[in-house]
C-alpha cells in the first residue's frame, strides 16, 4: 500500500498591530521641527566649546620668548670698537636684546659703555675685576631671554650682518647649535699662517675626540637654541670656553652645523688677547673635556 504522505502545516502570519494610529502630515512637520531646533542647540553648544579651547600650537603654547635673539657681547678693553659693533647689532632686522658684559676693563671701556645707558633692548654689565671670557658669556648666558642666543666679539673681527645667516638654521629648525666657521667656505681670509695652523690643530684634535667634523672649533660666533645651552655647565672662564662647549655638545648629543662667515683678523698690535698660554690651555681643555666627566 503507498504511503500517504503529510505536508507541514502552514501557520498564518501574525496580523501587525499598531498601538496607536500613523500621524498625519502636519504631525511628521512637527517632529522635523523639534529634530531642526534640537540640532541647532547642540550645534551652538558644540561652537561655544570649541570658542573656548586652546587652540595655540603646542611647540607655541609650551614656551614664550620675549624676544627671538639675545646677543652677548663679551668686552675687555675695547673702548674705539665696542659702541660701532652694538649699533650694528641693533641694526639687525630681528626681535632681539643685547647684553654687553664689561669684564674688568682697565681703559676707557666702562667710560664708553655709559653711552648705552637706558637705551631699549641693551643691557650692561660689569665684572668689578677680569675673569675671563668664558665667565663673561656665563654672565651673559645667565639672563637671556631670547629663543636663540650667539656670541658676537666686541673687536670688529666678525661683522654682525653674519648673524642672521648663522641662526637661519636654528631659525628652521634644522640644528640645536650653530658655529660660524672662518675657514668653511674662504680660509684665505685669515692672512696668519700661524694663526691658521694653530686653529686647525686644535679644531683637528677636538674633532678626533669629539666625533665632530668641524672646520673651526675657535670660531667666536656660536649660536644656539636657549633650551640647549641652560642645559650645559660651563666650569672654564677663559679661552677653554670653546673646547669645553665642544665637548660638552657632543656627550648631549647635541647637533652642531657650521656655516660659513667672513672674517677681518687683527694682531696683538691692535688688541688681539690670545697667546700660547691660551694655546696650551686650549689643549688640556680638549682632552679634559672628551675624555673625561
Amino acid at each position: 500500500m503507498a504511503s500517504q504522505s503529510t505536508k507541514p502545516a502552514v501557520r498564518p502570519l501574525p496580523t501587525a498591530h499598531t498601538s496607536a494610529p500613523i500621524a498625519p502630515a502636519e504631525g511628521l512637520d512637527s517632529i522635523e521641527e523639534r529634530l531642526e531646533r534640537t540640532f541647532e542647540s547642540t550645534s551652538q553648544q558644540l561652537a561655544q566649546q570649541v570658542a573656548s579651547t586652546d587652540t595655540t600650537p603646542l611647540a607655541t603654547s609650551a614656551k614664550t620668548w620675549p624676544v627671538e635673539l639675545t646677543v652677548v657681547i663679551p668686552v675687555y678693553n675695547e673702548p674705539v670698537t665696542v659702541l660701532e659693533i652694538v649699533t650694528r647689532v641693533q641694526q639687525l632686522p630681528i626681535s632681539k636684546e643685547i647684553i654687553v658684559v664689561d669684564d674688568g676693563s682697565s681703559d676707557a671701556t666702562p667710560e664708553s659703555l655709559k653711552a648705552l645707558d637706558g637705551m631699549p633692548g641693551i643691557t650692561v654689565l660689569h665684572h668689578p675685576v677680569n675673569r675671563g671670557k668664558g665667565a663673561a658669556l656665563q654672565t651673559g648666558f645667565e639672563h637671556a631671554r631670547g629663543k636663540f642666543v650667539i656670541v658676537q666679539d666686541a673687536d670688529l673681527e666678525y661683522d654682525p650682518q653674519d648673524i642672521l645667516k648663522v641662526i637661519a638654521p636654528l631659525q628652521a629648525g634644522e640644528s640645536d647649535v650653530v658655529y660660524g666657521s672662518r675657514y668653511l667656505d674662504a680660509p684665505e681670509q685669515d692672512p696668519s699662517w700661524l694663526h691658521r695652523c694653530g686653529n686647525k690643530l686644535l679644531t683637528s684634535m677636538s674633532n678626533a675626540l669629539t666625533g665632530f667634523r668641524l672646520t673651526d672649533m675657535e670660531t667666536c660666533y656660536k649660536a644656539f637654541r636657549s633650551d640647549v645651552l641652560r642645559d650645559i655647565h660651563i666650569e672654564q672662564s677663559r679661552f677653554g670656553f670653546e673646547p669645553e662647549i665642544t665637548a660638552k655638545l657632543a656627550r648631549h648629543k647635541i647637533s652642531v652645523r657650521e656655516v660659513g662667515v667672513g672674517y677681518k683678523c687683527r694682531g696683538r698690535d691692535e688688541g688681539k688677547k690670545i697667546g700660547w698660554r691660551d694655546l696650551i690651555s686650549t689643549c688640556y681643555c680638549i682632552v679634559r673635556y672628551s675624555l673625561f666627566r
